[in-house]
């Protein structure tokens, strides 16, 4: 089932507050699909999915060499193309789209250590090299 990532419903909401672990899929640069475990946060008001990160880590980088300008000619929003996925026991799973950007700024990064202290229950281990992926959701799907 595809839905708005702003109003996906409670049942949907519901599943992305359980502290499962996801998975984060980017695009290298030969097109090729990168994946690895991760854990998300997920803001439907905003838009926008959260993953903290090393600012060095592959996934970093895939982002940064995918990344469009904004305002692309052929219309494309910033960010270059990712998802995010989790799933659970009884079929249950959900997947976001959507444009990543890298942001650096320390508000930000204290943003996205809170919500995912908030989630997954405990605090992010000390990382001075950490950015948060931001993702700006374009679709929703799954069944939760």
């Amino acid at each position: 089932m595809a839905t708005d990532p702003r109003d996906p419903g409670e049942s949907y909401l519901a599943f992305w507050r359980e502290p499962l672990q996801c998975t984060l899929t980017t695009l290298r640069p030969d097109g090729t699909p990168h994946s690895v475990p991760v854990n998300v946060t997920y803001d439907p008001a905003a838009g926008i999915a959260r993953v903290l990160a090393g600012r060095t880590s592959t996934k970093v980088r895939n982002i940064l060499a995918g990344q469009r300008a904004a305002g692309a000619p052929d219309g494309t929003p910033a960010g270059a193309p990712v998802s995010v996925s989790q799933h659970a026991r009884g079929g249950r799973w959900a997947t976001l789209e959507g444009r990543a950007v890298i942001r650096t700024d320390p508000g930000a990064v204290a943003d996205g250590e809170r919500r995912s202290t908030e989630r997954y229950g405990r605090t992010p281990r000390e990382n001075p090299e950490r950015v948060v992926i931001e993702i700006h959701l374009t679709r929703a799907m799954g069944r939760a």
